[in-house]
């Protein structure tokens, strides 16, 4: 493949990847146009809204940046053949989900959307043109990509076209996403064609140091995605078991984090003991990483990871227990405040959100749960328990209001740890709560000094008895 200059990106997906990346591109090379294209006009008639609080993502400063640029050098569009006939460089950032059925079904990733758009690539691409592989995906799928590709690649003079494949995975974590994007920690780029690679780079190198600045082969790339994820779970689920200990030894696990993240063997980074880790990708990429390690014949390392998302598991399930034990074995009828619904602050995302299973576990139980989050929609929360087998009918009401939500509760459970309930004034909740009640913080956002002095009975996870 001769040198490239790239004039125009595509990308293909307009999701929690695909908008903040482009977003900051389009900020940092204001020579190159961004096409983001996706099939569901309804989220891109939301990019394209007048009203920035209705785009479908929120990130903590991109709202700021696409009405920098949306319009100018980023765009938003369904024709999904004119930007790919029209781009130098196409980025793949569609859902990989978990296969719900065949080989792999419940472990493995569904890489057919990831197939269907490098099939449209093959179609529309006109010329030679670079596919960056952004979404998840499993070791090797640049492999079917290029399969592909260069079966359908054009040979006649009029419409010849060829292909390179690399691998640049996102390191991003919600709710700090564009920081993220324009302070990385390293940006990683796969693939055998070198002048592809450069294409890809300079692209970077606008904002991005060059020695952070790291280039694999794509074997290496792709399962370093998966292994960051793997190794960031592990440190969660450590925590978490960590926690359940420090509660029945009376320990403190703020202290006992405090104490070995002064390690610089280990570090002070996810550490946080919580409900348990979500949104898209953790419980994802570990399921993939334990189908694939079996599919190569490594049991054992499969069944290592797997005890990662079990610990998960059951940190929700203790929850719940916990919640169930301190209101006398019996929640049927009581009213129950869920504070948080997002899997993490700063974010909207509620996919594999803690806050799904414990609902279920507690609506199951006849408990009726008021929930609230700030930037979650009532719809959201709706397919959540939906796909977890909860009728819309059974008891529970969504609100972004805080007003008046306390009233008369027996618990309040803190799930999400936005910044307005570390606000809330807890003498003045404690008034209009039903006793004996109790509050729950599953994610230590809450000073205990300041409900010292309140009736309602308090719980914070990893917090001993004797304290």
């Amino acid at each position: 493949m001769g040198s490239i200059n790239i004039k125009s990106i595509c990308c293909i997906g307009a999701g929690y990847v695909g908008g903040p990346t482009m977003a900051v591109i389009a900020d940092n090379c204001p020579e190159i146009k961004i096409t983001i294209v996706d099939l569901n006009k309804e989220r891109i008639a939301q990019w394209n809204s007048n009203d920035l609080n209705k785009i479908p993502v929120f990130e903590p400063g991109l709202k700021e940046i696409v009405k920098k640029v949306r319009n100018k050098n980023l765009f938003f569009s369904t024709d999904v053949p004119k930007a790919i006939s029209n781009a130098d460089m196409i980025f793949i950032s569609v859902n990989t989900p978990t296969k719900t059925k065949g080989i792999g079904a419940g472990r493995a990733s569904d890489i057919s959307w990831v197939e269907a758009c490098t099939r449209q690539v093959a179609k529309y691409a006109v010329g030679e043109t670079i596919v960056v592989e952004k979404s998840t995906i499993p070791v090797k799928t640049a492999e079917a990509i290029k399969s592909i590709l260069m079966s359908c690649s054009k040979e006649d003079e009029q419409s010849k076209t060829s292909f390179s494949v690399l691998s640049n995975p996102e390191f991003l974590a919600e709710g700090t996403a564009i920081n993220d994007l324009q302070n990385p920690d390293r940006i990683l780029i796969g693939g055998d064609d070198p002048e592809s690679i450069d294409a890809l780079k300079n692209i970077y190198l606008n904002w991005v140091p060059e020695n952070q600045v790291i280039t694999t082969n794509l074997w290496s790339s792709e399962l370093s995605k998966l292994t960051a994820n793997a190794f960031l779970a592990q440190r969660i689920s450590s925590i978490n078991s960590i926690s359940a200990l420090c509660e029945v030894t009376g320990a403190n696990i703020e202290e006992v984090k405090k104490a070995i993240g002064l390690d610089s063997r280990i570090g002070s980074k996810f550490l946080n003991a919580g409900p348990g880790f979500g949104g898209s990708c953790f419980k994802k990429d570990l399921l993939n990483l334990t189908y694939l390690c079996e599919h190569f014949g490594l049991p054992e390392v499969s069944k290592y990871w797997e005890q990662v998302i079990s610990i998960n598991n059951w940190q929700q399930y203790r929850i719940y227990k916990t919640v169930i034990n301190k209101l006398f074995g019996n929640v049927n009828k009581k009213k129950i405040v869920i504070l948080g619904f997002s899997f993490k602050s700063d974010t909207n995302d509620t996919r594999e959100s803690p806050a799904i299973l414990i609902c279920k576990y507690l609506l199951n139980e006849g408990a009726d749960l008021l929930i609230h989050d700030p930037k979650v929609e009532k719809n959201q929360v709706e397919f959540e328990l939906r796909n977890v087998g909860i009728d819309n009918n059974l008891n529970w009401i969504f609100t972004k209001n805080l007003d008046g939500i306390f009233d008369n509760a027996d618990a309040i459970l803190v799930l999400t740890e936005w910044g307005i309930y570390k606000e809330i004034n807890w003498k003045s909740v404690n008034k209009v709560l039903r006793n004996p009640s109790w509050l729950f913080d599953t994610r230590r956002i809450i000073d205990p000094d300041k409900v010292n002095d309140c009736e309602f009975n308090f719980w914070q996870v990893g917090r001993g008895n004797d304290l």
